[in-house]
């Protein structure tokens, strides 16, 4: 079994905003969102956690349309995240649904689907989470 370790570093610039570098050299700003004396224009951990779930899928499934050599012409992934605000005023991520839009040519919807499938199954992030992923494909073959 193999183990992979991933690391970043953030630090408090001030206020309600600190500065976060990811070990791959990417480096920005975040805060709270506004609505919790965040500032504005800026990562919050909330976008930053719809983004992880996000981007991870996406990768995994461009790499499993590659496997199933799909013809690919455009794939577009939206994030939307459901939080739950209990009465003590802790709150979680309940649900998160990916609205995915693919366009593909000279292939089936049962090969999509096999897609689908491996994508979410491989994705790190989605596996990692305890709140439930849906996935939404709205699939057109050209």
């Amino acid at each position: 079994m193999a183990t992979f370790v991933y690391k970043n570093n953030s630090e408090w610039i001030g206020g309600h905003k600190g500065h976060i570098k990811m070990e791959n050299g990417v480096e920005l700003d975040f805060s709270a969102p506004p609505a919790l004396h965040g500032h504005p224009d800026v990562l919050t951990p909330e976008d930053a956690f719809l983004a992880a779930i996000n981007t991870c899928y996406f990768m995994m499934f461009i790499w499993a349309a590659e496997r199933y050599k799909i013809d690919l012409v455009s794939f577009e992934c939206e994030a939307i995240g459901k939080v739950t605000e209990f009465m003590d005023k802790t709150s979680i991520f309940k649900e998160v649904t990916l609205r995915l839009k693919i366009v593909a040519r000279n292939t089936t919807a049962e090969k999509i689907n096999n897609v689908l499938k491996s994508a979410r199954k491989y994705s790190l992030v989605a596996e990692s989470i305890k709140a439930e992923v849906k996935i939404e494909p709205e699939i057109k073959i050209i």
